[in-house]
């Protein structure tokens, strides 16, 4: 009941009310039912003048849901019937549905248009939660500093944005510059991530919607994950800066997509998994709904994959972090890039081997990570826990003293009141208008007549069938010949490439290979042997999740290029030398991703 109860249909839902306060849908609605005409009456005393008479009585329940979400309360607890004939709320037994926002806001628009089921199903004894939010100033005091903090490093990044290029920047090591160097990194982070986001959202939901694009989107996906970031860095640096001559845009958006080729691949097979794993009831309902597919993937697939699309993102945003060095201090042949940034004052402090400045970076690093982690992330899961689909209660849920300072806040129930809601609804209603609106027109008249012509021709549900498939065979053998002519293009590149090559170097090739593929399964057996059993222990202990899930961002997001020194100067003399301090190497890099996926 619940996935039917996740819609907008719900003010439609027949309900059938047991006097021992169990609810559940009833299968007709008829005049000759046993409460008669009277299981509609939008009375107050509807259940009064049928009790005596009546074991069970059918009423209308307009947007059950809704209610209770338009008052701040929970969605849906279960109705009670008292001997009086009134109706209340059961104390426990909350159960959580994924489009609670949603319901929020439908549950505003009814109750502006006057038409809350309080009519028919009244609460008469409103909990604590029925209240108005209190709102204190600190709290708008805490969010405007906020937003005008934002706002300064958005447009202190904008002004290095359009400056005239200067590849050759001098990173200062002073303490002085880290807190600026420290908000440059963070906006070029989020400028990747929002792009990251986009690209995942659409690529993942393109390859569960369709079994054909799935068999070439996830494999490529696959080898795109594969590639070192260093891989992109020639020709995304040299192409863009050749786009933007004049200004460090071009330098700029390279360090973002950078960033973004660590982002992007991680996120989007969570929400390709989060896709799969729907179960089949809830497809059945919004195929029962006629949902089209925005309103499908707006109330259905985005809610139910919101939590694990949180969690990739956190893990994401930390392995932009773990190549951020890579990504703003670069050099291809003679010319030299860097942007001032963290990445880059670790980078030099490295080159230099100035271990104090490396490890004031390191802490910075850390604070601003930490930061994130308070004001951004946990607020995000705490809120993101509404979208639990469980059989039972879960005994703790996630909390953020950022959330609740966001709640108390007038502030922001003035922004989301005024802006955010009434453009969210403004780009729903635009989008289904634009692109899944099926207006049919008029009929036409003859002149002089009064019935309408029957149309000429109608075409029948197999020729557009048949159209469908030759515009998508059409579509499919493009996308085919483009791919097929990029990758003729590599295999022209690499013969060339490779026909420079010494029958020496040609021996060294498959050598060098094998001790890569050595050192690789090294690392994933090491990483495998201690990350599952944590994990595990982990995942079955919510309150050592909650603690233990900060420390594990914090050490995820370190650079593991920045602990080269220090890993060097410790193995330098230790068996195995550089082979043990490359397999370390890559071992922070990799162990997290398999400890935040078990």
């Amino acid at each position: 009941m619940g996935a039917f109860l996740s819609f907008h249909t719900w003010h439609d839902t027949i309900l059938t009310v047991q006097r021992t306060g169990s609810v559940r849908p009833c299968a007709e609605h008829r005049e000759d039912h046993p409460a008669g005409s009277t299981a509609v009456a939008r009375s107050h005393s509807l259940l009064g003048r049928t009790r005596e008479a009546q074991r069970w009585t059918t009423i209308r329940v307009a947007c059950a849901l809704a209610t209770t979400a338009g008052r701040g309360m929970r969605p849906c607890r279960p109705i009670l019937l008292d001997d009086s004939g009134s109706l209340s709320r059961a104390p426990s037994g909350q159960p959580t549905f994924i489009c609670w926002p949603l319901a929020v806001c439908s549950g505003r628009r009814q109750r502006r248009r006057g038409r809350m089921s309080q009519v028919y199903a009244p609460v008469p004894k409103p909990r604590e939660r029925d209240a108005k939010p209190v709102f204190s100033w600190w709290a708008d005091v805490v969010v405007l500093a906020g937003l005008v903090t934002v706002a300064y490093v958005i447009v202190l990044a904008a002004s290095r944005w359009v400056a005239p290029l200067t590849p050759v920047t001098s990173i200062t090591l002073s303490p002085q510059a880290l807190p600026l160097y420290a908000g440059l990194s963070t906006m070029r982070m989020a400028g990747a991530y929002l792009l990251a986001l986009v690209f995942s959202l659409v690529y993942a939901r393109t390859a569960a919607g369709s079994r054909r694009a799935e068999r070439a989107m996830i494999p490529a996906l696959d080898i795109l994950q594969s590639i070192p970031i260093l891989s992109f860095l020639p020709g995304v640096v040299l192409s863009l800066v050749a786009l933007f001559p004049r200004s460090n845009f071009g330098l700029e958006l390279a360090a973002v997509l950078l960033i973004f080729t660590s982002q992007a691949w991680n996120m989007a097979f969570g929400f390709y998994h989060a896709l799969l794993a729907i179960p089949k009831e809830l497809r059945e309902a919004a195929a029962i709904f006629h949902l089209n597919p925005w309103r499908r993937f707006t109330r259905l697939e985005l809610p139910f994959g919101m939590i694990p699309l949180i969690w990739n993102s956190m893990m994401s945003w930390a392995g932009g972090w773990f190549f951020l060095m890579a990504a703003e201090q670069f050099t291809l042949g003679t010319h030299s890039f860097a942007l001032p940034g963290l990445g880059s004052y670790l980078q030099t402090a490295a080159n230099q081997g100035n271990i104090g400045a490396l490890l004031l970076g390191l802490a910075t690093l850390i604070i601003v990570i930490v930061l994130m982690d308070q004001l951004l992330w946990r607020p995000l899961i705490a809120w993101a826990d509404r979208f639990k689909i469980e059989q039972t209660g879960s005994g703790t849920s996630p909390s953020s003293f950022m959330l609740r300072i966001l709640r108390r806040s007038a502030l922001v129930h003035a922004i989301m009141r005024h802006f955010v809601i009434p453009a969210t609804e403004g780009i729903d209603r635009i989008v289904n208008q634009m692109f899944f609106a099926t207006p049919q027109a008029p009929p036409r008249m003859a002149l002089g007549s009064t019935r309408p012509e029957l149309p000429i021709r109608a075409t029948s549900a197999k020729e557009g069938e048949i159209t469908r498939f030759s515009l998508r065979r059409a579509a499919g053998l493009l996308i085919g010949l483009l791919l097929g002519a990029v990758c003729l293009w590599g295999v022209i590149a690499a013969v060339r490439l490779m026909a420079h090559l010494t029958p020496d170097e040609w021996r060294l090739i498959p050598v060098s290979a094998l001790a890569t593929l050595l050192r690789v399964t090294a690392t994933l057996v090491i990483g495998v042997l201690w990350t599952v059993p944590v994990g595990v222990a982990i995942g079955l202990r919510p309150r050592l999740a909650q603690r233990a899930q900060p420390v594990v961002q914090i050490v995820a997001s370190i650079p593991a290029t920045a602990l080269f020194p220090v890993l060097l100067l410790l193995l330098l003399n230790a068996p195995g030398g550089l082979n043990l301090a490359a397999i370390l190497l890559m071992l922070l890099g990799t162990q997290w991703y398999l400890l935040f996926n078990i």
